[in-house]
């Protein structure tokens, strides 16, 4: 009797495919296992934006401080929107240096599958390394710019008295995290959805630039807790208000640091994340007939 020659050999497989059934499978397993190509892609999602540009790397730098110059002149000169005591260009970069990293990995997880569909539609590989790796990829972007960020503050920290950093500051890699994931998980979600609501893609970048001024990088919380009170509870339930709102209070001294506000940013974060993943690797399935 004839027998298959990999029972002859009694080899075990590599890897063997099969349909994911349980909802709660994250495939964790998988992406572990595809280590090396999360970072292939990563090396791919950073030469490629600039390798073809005549400053490179620099813009890095001069995005956040242009950024921030414009800020300090609408919003601090001529608005007069006070920046509690502290000199406008060290606020506004406070605010921005967290937030660029945040909107960047929003931005651009939130394409991945029409952007990555010709990939996705030749060759096996778990589809949750690509937003992984622009969440990785961006956080280089965001470790040059915190540099940056630090080299200013460092300069007013020893020439103005108004700055008073504290022990906040080592919950800074945690706020990082989390503006990341929070990112991936609004990212993750948009992306599944637009595999079918085309449209749904046109109002991202609108609606990244409204959250932002829903969000205390231009103007501190204080401030609207002092003039407009009706509004602030709106304001918290924008879960990047307590993670910018806890940066600037650890770099700074000002801010209205809050566990509360903290911990809710973490719960909404965790929660947008695990559903994200639920409905990305719903989609994944059969996003190939839509796309």
């Amino acid at each position: 009797m004839a027998t298959n020659k990999f029972e002859e050999d009694n080899e075990p497989w590599d890897l063997i495919l099969e349909p994911r059934t349980k909802w709660y499978s994250l495939g964790l397993s998988n992406i572990l296992r595809f280590k090396d190509l999360l970072f292939l892609f990563v090396k791919r999602d950073f030469v490629s934006v600039y390798k073809q540009t005549i400053l490179g790397p620099v813009w890095f730098f001069i995005q956040p401080i242009i950024t921030a110059l414009t800020f300090a002149i609408i919003f601090g000169a001529l608005a007069n929107i006070s920046t509690e005591g502290v000199p406008p260009i060290l606020f506004y970069m406070c605010g921005i240096t967290l937030w660029n990293y945040f909107s960047d990995t929003l931005n651009k997880t939130s394409d991945t599958f029409i952007a990555n569909a010709s990939i996705f539609g030749k060759v096996y590989f778990p589809r949750m390394i690509v937003p992984l790796s622009l969440v990785v990829s961006n956080l280089i972007k965001f470790g040059i710019q915190f540099l940056l960020f630090i080299i200013i503050w460092l300069y007013f920290l020893f020439t103005n008295n108004s700055i008073h950093p504290n022990s906040t500051i080592m919950l800074v890699p945690i706020l990082i995290l989390l503006m990341g994931f929070l990112g991936l998980g609004f990212g993750i979600v948009i992306t599944s959805l637009t595999t079918k609501y085309r449209d749904l893609k046109f109002l991202i970048s609108f609606g990244v630039q409204l959250l932002m001024y829903a969000s205390p990088i231009v103007f501190p919380l204080s401030l609207v807790s002092e003039k407009y009170p009706q509004y602030k509870l709106i304001l918290l339930a924008n879960p990047i208000t307590g993670l910018i709102e806890a940066f600037k209070y650890a770099f700074i001294g000002v801010g209205e640091f809050n566990w509360l506000y903290l911990s809710y940013s973490f719960l909404f974060t965790i929660i947008l994340f695990f559903v994200g993943l639920i409905i990305f690797n719903k989609v994944e399935k059969s996003f190939m007939d839509t796309v």
